[in-house]
């Protein structure tokens, strides 16, 4: 029993996680909108959702010697979740100064992921308040 409400709140947990991760990346990509050669940067949530189900991690770097520096997550934003690839956003259009932040871009995909987390964990409070009641037996 323990394990089904485990495994629920897990993939809801992770779903969470994810989706408060990607608007971190976002905000810094708009953030960083008038840095030159700056590069925005995104991940495939449905993947790093599945890597994550499935107990997969993002690459860890090997240290062959003692004297190598410890590796940081692939991202360099934070501590990245596991199973997140973050890549580079493709570019629409070229500015003169290789910034490859497009605003309307980041402003949608923003907005979208804000809705998208919102329902996250709203499944998360109902997931709870469904156990609270299952507890209380009314």
């Amino acid at each position: 029993m323990l394990s089904g409400i485990d495994q629920q709140l897990g993939t809801l947990r992770n779903a969470a996680n994810l989706r408060a991760y990607r608007q971190e990346v976002l905000a810094s990509n708009v953030a960083n909108a008038d840095t030159p050669n700056y590069k925005a940067r995104d991940f495939d949530f449905t993947a790093a959702l599945e890597n994550a189900k499935a107990g997969r991690g993002g690459f860890s770097i090997s240290r062959t010697s003692p004297r190598h520096l410890a590796g940081e997550n692939s991202g360099g934003f934070g501590n990245a979740p596991a199973g997140v690839n973050l890549l580079y956003r493709s570019e629409y259009q070229a500015n003169v100064d290789g910034n490859t932040v497009n605003m309307d871009v980041e402003r949608s995909a923003f907005a979208e992921n804000a809705v998208q987390l919102e329902s996250a964990l709203t499944f998360v409070r109902e997931e709870f308040r469904r156990m609270q009641t299952a507890i209380q037996g009314q």
